[in-house]
């Protein structure tokens, strides 16, 4: 939320990874399909 709120004036875009990837987990280890859900699925913040 910090660097989302020093970034917002500037007018770029910020967003959060939707559900499916496990905070802190290691993208390497996680499926094609759950990640690009994940992506798809973004929330600004």
């Amino acid at each position: 939320m910090y660097i989302s709120k020093l970034i917002k004036p500037t007018g770029i875009k910020v967003t959060r990874i939707a559900s499916g990837v496990p905070v802190g987990g290691d993208l390497e280890y996680i499926d094609e399909v759950t990640l690009l859900r994940a992506l798809e699925g973004r929330t600004e913040l």
